[in-house]
């Protein structure tokens, strides 16, 4: 405060000189040479002047550079905004691709079926301990009774047990309740496809004597009126005969992928009425 006090006055004197001489500086005209009073006031601000230049320069490249990582930002922000759109895209068209996949062949299915057939999609499954069941978007509405086959491109799903005026459930052919009959494509053994639950079955009521292989693949026998002949069941991979007993132990994998099913196909012929 006493240091304030006492050179206040010569601050305030210097201070003031100081700017007359930048304003005089700047209104130079830069159109004629200076006099020697101009020239002696450059003299003297010149040394007061580069260091003024240089902190000028260096706020100057400090503003450029901010003003650059905003740009540069808002540029980083735009283009993930449309990489995120592009993922979105690419994730949309090989979904479509994929489902077009599917129903080109399910249509080969229908094309190949000699009955009418409504195509149905999956909306809900019953895996539990002791049903296997799937429900889908179709129902009294659409013609479909009780008791028809559910087939998919690959082959033999379910029969409907449950109908709605808007949808319907499908026991599995993995089910316990479920019985189809069959026959070994290869060897045309006949037999009875029944449900073993964990997505597997067994053909049962093959004799011993019966020609049955690991690999030998499972299709319906038509008998019974439900299934249409000839639709794939499934692949035996497992054949067991026993030292007693008249018939033999057969376990198939199912051919269709039942947990991943999306859309069937609903035979209509038949069915309880």
């Amino acid at each position: 405060m006493d240091f304030l006090k006492k050179y206040m006055y010569p601050l305030l004197t210097g201070i003031g000189i100081l700017a007359a001489l930048l304003v005089f500086s700047l209104n130079v005209p830069r159109n004629r040479e200076a006099n020697i009073l101009e020239r002696t006031v450059f003299t003297i601000l010149s040394p007061l002047l580069q260091p003024v230049s240089r902190v000028s320069g260096f706020i100057e490249d400090a503003w450029d550079g901010y003003i650059q990582l905003v740009d540069t930002h808002r540029e980083n922000m735009r283009l993930r905004e449309e990489i995120r759109e592009l993922n979105r895209r690419v994730q949309d068209g090989s979904e479509a691709f994929l489902a077009n996949q599917r129903l080109e062949k399910l249509l080969d299915m229908k094309k190949s079926v000699k009955a009418p057939t409504v195509a149905a999609t999956v909306i809900g499954e019953d895996a539990t301990s002791w049903f296997r069941t799937l429900i889908i978007n179709r129902g009294s509405s659409s013609g479909i009774l009780e008791g028809m086959a559910v087939i998919s491109a690959d082959g033999v799903v379910g029969q409907t047990v449950k109908v709605s005026p808007a949808s319907a459930r499908v026991v599995l052919l993995t089910d316990h309740a479920s019985g189809i009959a069959a026959t070994i494509q290869r060897s045309r053994a006949r037999g009875v496809v029944k449900g073993k639950g964990e997505m597997l079955c067994s053909l049962e009521f093959t004799t011993r004597e019966e020609d049955v292989k690991v690999g030998d693949m499972v299709i319906t026998s038509g008998i019974g009126g439900v299934f249409l002949k000839g639709l794939p069941i499934g692949e035996v991979t497992m054949v067991k005969r026993g030292e007693y007993g008249i018939f033999q132990t057969v376990s198939i994998r199912p051919a269709v992928n039942l947990p991943h099913l999306e859309e069937v196909l609903v035979v209509q012929k038949g069915g309880y009425e």
